[in-house]
């Protein structure tokens, strides 16, 4: 199954509204099935004392997306045929989003956050959640928190939080570990009624188009998260765990391309060599074509 292909705008939107209409609209041009934004707010984000003394934090004030862009989002998107997805970094976000969503998106960084993981779940809405920096017994805590609270569709993103990270680092394999724990016929509940579906995919700070290929065709990453700028301009871009449009089009074409070639398995001839069968060398002498079409051949 081709994955599913999510542009992470994060905070290179700028705060300016057209630039992330054009976000989405480029996301939808290259070939995403999603655009994902963030709402934060950096009073919410980080502890006061380290707001009081950090400048560098306190500047991240101009990177909150307005709230009141989500709806003017959601309706781009709509009009765009691309899901609309957002992660809420303070309760109150998933409130606000509820509305205009397609699926919530949990960061890294609050994986342990269980208040915010189960209000989240228990809109019944889609969720994915990032594992950065996690261990196996952590991101164990985080599914069963939201499975119990209701979530029947929970994507888990392997993730390596280094921005960008370097390609020895991203370790796929822990996509396969995932998938057998928490994806495998165990289910966290026996009831039937509470069975639930847990896809395993990639959020990508690599930049690298062999690291995605290695995800999919592998390990069977189910969902390519990865970071979008448009241009270079993005607050985020200078970091370096940034895609731009064009380097990010020729993975997603080549991925798609790559699984219509997957076929149906049986051993035949294709219909762009049937014509080639009779030129093949007879078992009688080893020469082209066979027999029944030299007596009858002209040029």
């Amino acid at each position: 199954m081709t994955p599913i292909f999510v542009a992470e705008v994060s905070s290179n939107h700028n705060r300016d509204l057209q630039r992330c209409f054009e976000f989405i609209d480029t996301a939808a041009a290259i070939g995403c099935d999603a655009v994902k934004f963030q709402l934060f707010k950096i009073e919410e984000l980080f502890a006061p004392e380290i707001l009081a003394k950090s400048a560098a934090h306190r500047k991240r004030k101009e990177w909150e997306l307005p709230v009141e862009f989500v709806p003017l989002l959601s309706d781009r998107c709509r009009k765009k045929n691309i899901q609309f997805s957002c992660t809420p970094f303070y309760i109150d976000a998933v409130t606000e989003l509820l509305p205009y969503i397609d699926f919530y998106k949990i960061a890294s960084y609050e994986l342990l956050w269980n208040d915010l993981l189960v209000a989240c779940a228990q809109t019944g809405k889609p969720l994915v959640l990032s594992t950065g920096m996690a261990k196996l017994k952590e991101v164990k805590g985080a599914v069963e928190a939201i499975i119990t609270a209701g979530c029947k569709d929970l994507t888990l993103l392997h993730c390596v939080s280094g921005y960008p990270t370097p390609v020895g680092e991203c370790n796929l394999a822990a996509i396969q570990t995932m998938r057998r724990k928490f994806a495998g016929p165990a289910s966290l509940h026996r009831d039937p009624q509470k069975a639930h579906v847990i896809k395993i995919g990639w959020s990508d700070h690599s930049v690298c188009p062999g690291v995605l290929y290695r995800a999919i065709h592998r390990w069977g990453a189910e969902m390519i998260e990865f970071h979008l700028d448009l241009d270079g301009t993005g607050e985020e871009f200078k970091t370096g765990h940034c895609w731009l449009p064009e380097q990010i089009k020729t993975v997603i074409e080549a991925v798609r391309t790559g699984f219509a070639a997957d076929g149906t398995g049986i051993k035949k001839p294709a219909q762009s060599e049937i014509s080639d069968c009779d030129w093949r060398a007879d078992p009688s002498d080893g020469l082209r074509p066979l027999l029944k079409i030299r007596k009858n051949w002209s040029q």
